[in-house]
């Protein structure tokens, strides 16, 4: 049994892993927004929209090289990241690069200002995909993008409480 669980590590009929070994990476969010669609492989919808203000900065998941930088008709301003452990970020629709093929950036970094280029975008947003392996992986599997704080209109000491929620794959919890 030990043999054919181990060898079930891989899914070929999906192309990706069901064990990335990536999972102990901590991977900071492009931009802190909403996700209006999220990863299907079957759709070939290889990563997540997030919604976000215009203007707002989108960010390097992880430290890595800059591999392309650049426009196209579909995807508009698109950005593309090597990092290490053959992983690559990619990130679609910017209204402008802040970076230029060959840099390196740090987790965090400004790479990019949201935007709303190309023909398959439909508001301001950034597509975002995480491959590894040279396959596709669902970024919320990784990736929190929602960090909300409310305040409440109870005081301790004179300060209001602060209850914060956010997004951890996919259900939200409150602190």
């Amino acid at each position: 049994r030990y043999e054919i669980e181990e060898g079930d590590e891989y899914s070929l009929a999906l192309g990706v892993t069901k064990k990335t070994g990536i999972s102990g990476y901590f991977f900071f969010a492009p931009v802190k927004g909403s996700v209006t669609s999220s990863f299907n492989l079957a759709e070939e919808h290889f990563g997540v929209d997030v919604a976000a203000s215009e203007n707002e900065s989108v960010k390097a998941t992880l430290d890595g090289t800059i591999i392309s930088a650049g426009w196209n008709p579909e995807d508009g301003y698109v950005i593309q990241i090597q990092h290490s452990n053959n992983l690559i970020s990619v990130y679609k629709h910017n209204a402008a690069l802040l970076k230029k093929t060959g840099q390196f950036v740090k987790a965090g970094e400004p790479i990019a200002i949201i935007g709303n280029s190309g023909e398959h975008s439909t508001g301001p947003h950034v597509h975002f995909e995480i491959w590894y392996n040279g396959a596709p992986v669902d970024p919320q599997d990784y990736v929190v993008f929602q960090f909300t704080v409310h305040r409440s209109p109870f005081t301790v000491h004179g300060s209001p409480l602060i209850r914060s929620s956010f997004t951890v794959l996919g259900a939200l919890v409150d602190h």
